[in-house]
């Protein structure tokens, strides 16, 4: 059987992927906002690291970025695209004996909730591209239907995933848990996978991905969503996931550190409560940007999640728009380690 080694996104990288807003998507009745938080997001990535933003007006789009920036470090093409949700329908980068390789799953709307045809095409169109490095290769998964929000990696064999998102009968119904998981080790080169039965965020569309809850912060660290409120109806959901949790060993079969996130404040848009977490952070080359929500917990969490990540420095982004629209900062993204992107 051959190697695969699944890095996890605090290895050091070469690019990040954008899939931007635009005018034929949900985005079009507030595209001038969230335009503004996406260029808030690619301005610090474009500090540090390539980044690939897909889109459908490019000159628009290096409009709104501005000067400031490496332009070396700037890749955008023009492809067509459903929505904006990278992590879910961008590739997920492995590597096989060594090299790297980019997988192609299939993404189907969270279980067919929506409409993805465009986004299912983005990775190949961006490899026919010559996007990625030359020895880079891209396999076909479209008989697995995967996103990269529900997967967490320790770089050490353990895979994190939620029951909820991963067995849900409109992904991958021929598969039992077992059949799921067999398929996970060998995709991915895993020891084991670690199942998280409870949490949700009210609003969320994904069945409960992981990197809404629970988040691998090294090998031995974990970060979580920890709802402190007795009346909050997450409260119950969450002190089951923290109490599993604690139950669960890190590969040298050590109980992980485990650093509590506070609940988001309630966010309501048109009477429905929004998903907003801080648990959707991004990992990039020398920091970690962090959804914030223009609350009294936004300091505490950034506090909390610094505690997990001493080394780097932590980036607050407003993403009270993204959660309009039912994800948040991580869910737009998709890292690519070093020596994929050229």
């Amino acid at each position: 059987m051959s190697k695969v080694f699944f890095p996890p996104e605090w290895y050091s990288q070469s690019a990040i992927q954008l899939t931007w807003p635009h005018e034929f998507s949900d985005w079009a009745y507030m595209l001038e906002e969230i335009s503004a938080c996406f260029v808030n997001i690619a301005q610090e990535i474009l500090k540090r690291q390539k980044l690939i933003i897909v889109c459908h007006n490019s000159p628009l789009v290096k409009f709104l970025l501005g000067d400031g920036f490496d332009k070396s470090n700037l890749i955008l093409v023009e492809i067509p695209s459903n929505d904006t949700w990278a992590r879910d329908h961008g590739s997920i980068s492995v590597l096989i004996e060594d090299k790297p390789v980019l997988y192609d799953f299939t993404f189907n709307g969270w279980g067919m909730k929506f409409a993805a045809n465009s986004d299912n095409l983005i990775n190949r169109e961006l490899f026919k591209m010559n996007c990625f490095a030359p020895e880079v290769q891209l396999i076909n998964k479209k008989d697995f239907v995967l996103e990269g929000g529900s997967l967490e990696t320790d770089g050490k064999g353990t895979l994190l995933t939620t029951s909820e998102c991963l067995l849900s009968p409109n992904r991958n119904s021929y598969l039992d848990k077992g059949g799921v998981e067999e398929y996970l080790k060998k995709s991915f080169g895993l020891n084991r996978v670690l199942w998280v039965d409870y949490g949700y965020l009210a609003g969320d569309d994904t069945d409960s991905h992981i990197d809404t809850l629970a988040r691998f912060c090294d090998e031995r660290t974990i970060a979580y969503v920890k709802c402190d409120d007795p009346t909050d109806e997450h409260h119950g959901a969450l002190s089951k996931m923290e109490e599993q949790l604690r139950s669960f060993t890190d590969f040298e079969g050590k109980p992980y550190n485990l650093i509590p996130l506070p609940m988001a404040n309630k966010v309501m848009e048109d009477g429905e409560r929004l998903p907003a977490t801080y648990a959707n952070f991004l990992i990039i080359n020398g920091a970690v940007l962090v959804p914030t929500y223009k609350s009294n917990k936004d300091k505490p969490a950034l506090e909390q999640i610094q505690k997990a990540f001493p080394d780097r420095e932590i980036i607050g982004i407003n993403c009270l728009p993204i959660i309009k629209q039912h994800g948040s900062l991580h869910c737009v993204t998709m890292q690519y380690p070093e020596n994929y992107v050229k």
